[in-house]
């Protein structure tokens, strides 16, 4: 079983077919192909992606139906082709796909991108960050919903 030093979870042992691959990386990060989903108890219901070619990138991501249970997958066809999902065919988030927002951390709260949700073939553990530019969702999503005001 391999092993991969990390700097935020120090060493991890992992199985091969649990890589997941970016065949055109993620934006920003294009040369970083191979990362790992890594779930823990005590941080559930996040995941961290860390790269297998960067001990220190690690992404934060959440699954999108936490932030919205109505959730509405878009993925072009020419994404479809890269990870190998069906063209025309509906997909079902937990069946066909896992489909997790990045989480950006700011000194004014945390936000999640639902606009460009990384797309992960169930199948074949290949992935991408799919942009739905139509979908009307927003790449800053808040994850706590700003506090209704108090009445008195």
């Amino acid at each position: 079983m391999p092993c991969f030093h990390t700097q935020n979870f120090a060493t991890i042992s992992y199985e091969t077919d649990s890589v997941l691959e970016f065949p055109r990386g993620l934006p920003g990060f294009e040369e970083r192909r191979r990362f790992l989903a890594l779930q823990f108890a005590d941080s559930a219901p996040l995941v961290f992606l860390q790269s297998l070619e960067d001990s220190g990138l690690c992404f934060i991501t959440m699954p999108v139906l936490v932030l919205d249970r109505e959730y509405q997958l878009h993925v072009s066809a020419e994404d479809r082709a890269q990870v190998g999902l069906p063209p025309a065919r509906g997909l079902r988030i937990g069946e066909d796909v896992a489909c997790l927002a990045v989480i950006s951390v700011r000194e004014s709260g945390c936000t999640a991108n639902l606009l460009a949700p990384v797309v992960v073939n169930l199948r074949n553990r290949r992935a991408i960050q799919s942009v739905a530019a139509e979908s009307g969702y927003a790449h800053q999503h808040p994850l706590v919903p700003e506090e209704a005001p108090v009445c008195s």
